[in-house]
């Protein structure tokens, strides 16, 4: 059976899907995952994966393409399988791409879905309410025939020693920030906590990517290393396994840190449900106002004046959370 599993969205959106791969492949003969740009570097670090096919969907992503018939076409003529998952968050369809498999020749097809899928899915799964993105996912891959083969966890592939990038020494990452602005702490929390976790006797490491390199370096002042535009994923990978812990915001660096097994303090934004998206599998601690007034709004910019969901959180409640997920120093 050639399999194709689906996941559109964004780095931390294809490792949730981790779970639900290796049961597929555990039947599959082969296994693509057909991902959206900004998920290919987490597609590349899945166990269970043989093929990774990249195509950027019009109907996913902060900035769509326009839809674009030639490069539909280049799709369905790319997509070699007998049987298809497609995993979406809780507020997609998966109709659109029900549809571009359809006429790619895939005989078999399952998803989530709350949309009438006339014939466009062979599985029509509902969603358990309330069921984490990770457990949504092997949920679906269970119904489809895929029943889970492992403890569920996510997983990547072994990534490479972090010791050249970290020095010696055990550490603590913060990584300051987010895809999503309404979802990141603000530098200045960032940096008197990386000041604070230095001064309570914990070296501290600072990550970002290529892009980041000026919010990682006024995180980090002179108090830390600063690794910001020197990791791709698998480094990345790397850095998060070998921390006792992680501090970060809801993006896809907690998903990894989730994936290497690394304890996560979580600065969790409520603008998207924690029940859905909280650092799955591992010891966390959730810091931010859940009940405040951006609560479920899926905003992008926050839209209350001074962030107050993740802005009273201090940088002693961050040295604590720490405190309570590794031993103190």
């Amino acid at each position: 059976m050639k399999a194709l599993v689906t996941r559109l969205d964004s780095f931390g959106d294809v490792l949730l899907a981790g779970p639900a791969v290796r049961a597929v492949a555990a039947r599959a003969d082969t296994v693509t995952l057909l991902c959206g740009p900004h998920g290919a570097p987490a597609a590349r670090l899945l166990p269970g994966v043989d093929e990774i096919l990249v195509w950027d969907s019009p109907w996913t992503g902060f900035q769509p393409p326009r839809v674009d018939r030639a490069d539909i076409d280049g799709l369905v003529a790319a997509v070699d399988a007998d049987s298809a998952l497609i995993l979406t968050s809780f507020h997609q369809s998966p109709l659109p791409t029900a549809l571009l498999l359809r006429l790619a020749g895939v005989g078999f097809i399952a998803a989530d879905s709350e949309d009438y899928p006339g014939s466009l899915l062979d599985v029509r799964h509902h969603r358990a309410p309330h069921a984490h993105e990770a457990e949504a996912a092997l949920d679906l891959a269970e119904a489809a025939g895929f029943p889970r083969v492992d403890d569920g966890r996510l997983r990547v592939l072994p990534p490479p020693a972090a010791g050249p990038l970290t020095g010696p020494g055990e550490y603590v990452v913060v990584h300051p920030g987010a895809s999503v602005p309404a979802r990141a702490w603000s530098p200045g929390r960032c940096a008197q906590a990386v000041r604070e976790l230095t001064a309570a006797g914990r070296r501290v490491v600072v990550t970002g990517g290529a892009g980041e390199r000026d919010l990682t370096a006024y995180v980090a002042g002179d108090a830390a290393v600063d690794l910001g535009g020197r990791t791709g994923a698998a480094e990345l990978a790397g850095v998060l396994a070998g921390a006792a812990c992680v501090v970060t915001g809801n993006t896809g660096p907690a998903h990894l840190a989730a994936a290497v097994d690394t304890p996560v303090v979580s600065l969790f934004a409520p603008v998207v449900p924690a029940e859905r998206w909280r650092p799955y599998g591992v010891p966390y601690v959730l810091l931010g106002d859940q009940d405040a007034p951006c609560a479920g709004t899926r905003a992008r910019r926050c839209p209350v004046p001074g962030h107050p969901c993740l802005d009273t959180v201090t940088a002693l409640d961050v040295v604590a959370a720490v405190d309570k997920l590794v031993e103190a120093p």
